[in-house]
């Protein structure tokens, strides 16, 4: 079975869905692919950024965005031997709409995409179908094969567009091999009860015993982010010895750690860092994670990847409705959207060497001891980093064409 569209994009998470609401709204057919039946997976990025949450305004879903249960994080920082806090990124200091991150479960948030793109007559979104192989066709990629149940296919298309995260098929397929960057730890991710109120607005993380971990504050439970040196398993200790380590970092989890029944309850991420020297082939684009893996550190992945988004779909919606684009068009995208992640990245290898690999050594149960200084002298100095964090180097606007009125939530 052959069909044909303009745009075919292989992935719907925030990348994917992203770039299928803007072209959708520019008038291009557009087809997206997910090869899992519905969007709910749990721990996931689920981290959505003032920069997000602008652009969520301008496409006229930001009421139905703030009706969708959520926690807001207006703060980041260590806690102190006194039992106080000291913040090192205050976005409340920022001058924008949401100066907050909001916590918001990933499937809630693509949902909420979907229902909107789904309203355009032009978009079309496929569940359950997998990306098995790209298309050739005199020197180009001109389509994917993809298998739907029992049925193989094939999606024939101007532009395929990978965003299907950082194990991406389409961009093996494709010939393209990513630049790995060194990362000390994985993740390991757990849920675990919250008291109301109990770190509230605030995101700090904890670093004791050569153990880090970050509880971010959800809806009623904390989701958090236990960190490990690269390569270790801690699934050889059992549950056990996970409630051990986490106990020891996280001491007041004590009365409820006995939540995590097995170790089933914990998800393993294998963090990478990594970046493509080029974006495209002709006929093919990457965005997001399959373009640039980030490290889960300040939780830009989702913010970025949308960026990449906005950017491709403002750069392209013009040549594919004009029948098609160039490679000169493709890289254009790169070309707006690699200082930003350079910058990125550098700053996250930056907190690697400075905060996350000393501890783990045994050097310091903290960040450094200058960092302390300079931030405990002057304060305002914490719009920075809160800056990097919400809006990021370059931050990305609606074009014209996909703005709209507030929908009522």
């Amino acid at each position: 079975m052959t069909e044909h569209t303009t745009c075919v994009v292989v992935g719907g998470g925030p990348a994917g869905m992203v770039a299928g609401l803007l072209l959708a709204r520019a008038g291009v057919e557009v087809t997206v692919l997910e090869k899992h039946p519905d969007f709910l997976r749990d721990f996931r990025g689920d981290t959505v950024h003032p920069s997000t949450l602008t652009l969520l305004d301008e496409l006229g879903l930001g009421e139905k965005f703030d009706a969708v249960p959520h926690s807001e994080v207006s703060a980041a920082g260590f806690p102190t031997e006194d039992g106080g806090m000291m913040k090192i990124a205050d976005l409340t200091r920022l001058k924008v709409p949401h100066p907050y991150i909001a916590m918001v479960p990933q499937w809630d948030f693509l949902d909420l995409l979907a229902a909107s793109a789904l309203k355009e007559p032009t978009f079309t979104l496929r569940v359950s179908t997998e990306m098995t192989g790209l298309i050739r066709e005199r020197g180009r990629v001109a389509g994917v094969r993809y298998r739907s149940g029992d049925t193989d296919g094939e999606l024939r298309a101007d532009l395929v567009i990978a965003a299907d995260g950082r194990w991406s098929t389409a961009r093996r397929e494709a010939g393209l091999e990513p630049k790995e960057y060194d990362c000390p730890f994985d993740a390991w991710w757990f849920r675990i009860s919250r008291a109301e109120n109990e770190g509230q607005g605030m995101l700090t993380p904890r670093m004791r015993h050569r153990r880090f971990a970050v509880p971010l504050p959800r809806q009623g439970y904390f989701q958090v982010a236990y960190l490990s040196p690269k390569g270790q398993d801690l699934r050889e200790g059992g549950i056990e010895g996970f409630r051990e380590n986490v106990v020891e970092v996280c001491p007041e989890f004590a009365d409820r750690v006995h939540e995590l029944a097995t170790m089933d309850d914990v998800k393993f991420l294998d963090v990478r860092l990594n970046r493509l020297h080029t974006w495209h082939r002709e006929g093919l684009l990457c965005i997001g994670d399959a373009a640039h893996a980030m490290s889960p550190v300040g939780g830009v992945g989702i913010n970025l990847a949308v960026q990449d988004a906005v950017a491709a779909a403002t750069l392209l919606a013009d040549p594919l409705r004009r029948g098609g684009v160039t490679g000169a068009e493709l890289a254009k995208v790169r070309s707006r959207r690699l200082l930003p992640t350079m910058l990125v990245q550098g700053l996250q290898r930056l907190l690697h060497r400075s905060v996350m690999r000393p501890v783990m050594d045994g050097k310091r149960n903290g960040p450094p001891p200058a960092m302390i200084a300079l931030l405990s002298r002057f304060p305002r100095l914490t719009a920075i980093p809160a800056r990097l964090l919400g809006i990021g180097f370059r931050p990305e606007h609606a074009p014209a064409f996909a703005r709209r009125a507030q929908e009522p939530a």
